[in-house]
């Protein structure tokens, strides 16, 4: 068991590998790490209407969300298991992706991300100030957002995606040898490690050499309740996996004033916890025998509904304690939502590199969340992987049986965090 934190953690890592085929050599030019650095501390211009812009792009990355989720959910291999992850943290990875791709290539990825009525200006200049706006770090709450490029030693991408890489989506560039891959596994599991302060340490395990660059994309976040659960409060209970399998859980309880609603259409109840500042989970608990009815229709309609409706009672909420953590390979997920091009030979990411013809090769997500007393821990990375084309009390509420959770920041009304709880000892 992982013991008692002071809060609850969840990191989410995208990670998208490129690969290249093999062609010329590469250009092992002395300036290559003025290309990595250069604009580092240049100043973010101010854009008006920055807050509508980073807010405009919240509907969109919702769809996203409601759209992943479901194809995660009805995959066979997810019946009975937990399903987590950062849908922010993936939109913000493909997003970064789609700074040097064209033609079909760039449309798929816009309009799968919902982007098809925004111009690439908009949504990059929404993301730069997003990630402004997610940048805390207080006592109280620790929620940190960014972006890097591993780049092969000697291979030169076009400068003015790493120039936007880096100012619109912090992505800070650093060179590996994947000519090396047991190195370089090792070099990008630290940094990854490090930004996700020790939540994620494994994300990579092989790489194929032919892989020219690395887009790396994580969230992290710190949280304390508003109002801790007292442990003397906390006992062992019964958790309904599902009619056959029952798992002892440690229960927190607190009865408090929370903003509650009772969906009768949906046979639903939904409750929201505040952490301190501009966050909170909000926890949504169908009916027996009523979780893939609710799942069926999910959408950001429902999340706009519940948090209109939600009004302050008296509740005796009971959740268990617990933490868990997901790995989702995105390479045969993505196209089944419309990025087909990315990963095939028709793939046009000349805006990464003129010279060769690139491909993405794997798309990997892994979250990890972490809940007890005091607070909520999670992180959440998404890579990408780009390689040569040759070759991602007035009412009751008691969580015992299978229910749907949601990290939310009202400050960019961002979903950071989503999924389903199936089992809270798996």
């Amino acid at each position: 068991m992982w013991g008692r934190l002071y809060s609850c953690f969840l990191v989410s890592l995208l990670l998208m590998v490129v690969w290249a085929a093999p062609q010329k050599d590469h250009d092992h030019s002395e300036d290559h790490h003025q290309h990595l650095h250069h604009g580092k501390d240049e100043p973010h211009p101010s854009h008006e209407g920055a807050d509508d812009l980073s807010h405009r792009l919240s509907p969109h990355n919702a769809d996203f969300a409601f759209s992943l989720y479901k194809k995660l959910s009805t995959h066979p291999e997810a019946k009975g298991k937990n399903i987590f992850f950062s849908p922010l943290s993936i939109s913000m990875a493909l997003s970064m992706l789609a700074l040097g791709a064209k033609g079909n290539t760039h449309s798929q990825i816009f309009s799968t991300l919902g982007y098809s009525t925004l111009t690439p200006d908009q949504v990059n200049e929404g993301f730069e100030h997003l990630f402004h706006m997610l940048d805390h770090n207080q006592d109280a709450m620790l929620l940190e957002a960014g972006s890097a490029l591993a780049v092969q030693e000697g291979f030169k991408p076009v400068d003015k995606f790493l120039k936007d890489a880096q100012h619109f989506y912090e992505g800070e560039a650093f060179t590996v040898d994947y000519s090396k891959p047991e190195v370089a596994v090792q070099e990008i599991n630290k940094y990854i490690a490090k930004k996700t302060k020790d939540m994620i340490t494994d994300m990579i395990e092989t790489l194929d050499p032919q892989t020219v660059m690395m887009l790396i994309n994580y969230i992290y976040f710190k949280g304390k309740w508003e109002e801790p659960f007292k442990a003397r409060l906390t006992h062992k209970a019964d958790f309904n996996v599902d009619e056959n399998t029952k798992v002892s859980v440690d229960m927190m309880s607190r009865t408090d004033l929370f903003d509650f609603y009772r969906d009768q259409e949906n046979s639903t109840s939904i409750i929201k916890v505040p952490y301190k500042g501009n966050t909170s989970m909000m926890l949504v608990l169908p009916d027996e025998g009523k979780m893939e009815e609710l799942e069926k229709d999910l959408c950001k309609h429902h999340l706009k509904h519940w948090n209109e409706k939600l009004s302050g009672r008296p509740v005796d909420l009971r959740m268990p304690r617990f933490n868990t953590s997901a790995s989702i390979n995105l390479e045969k997920t993505l196209p089944e939502m419309g990025i087909v091009d990315a990963f095939k030979d028709t793939a046009d990411l000349s805006g990464i590199s003129k010279e060769l013809k690139l491909v993405v090769s794997k798309v990997l997500h892994q979250a990890v969340l972490k809940v007890n007393e005091e607070g909520t821990e999670a992180a959440a990375t998404t890579t990408i992987e780009i390689l040569e084309r040759s070759l991602l009390v007035s009412e009751s509420m008691v969580l015992n049986r299978p229910f749907l959770l949601f990290i939310l920041d009202s400050n960019t009304r961002s979903i950071l965090f989503m999924g389903k709880i199936n089992n809270p000892t798996a």
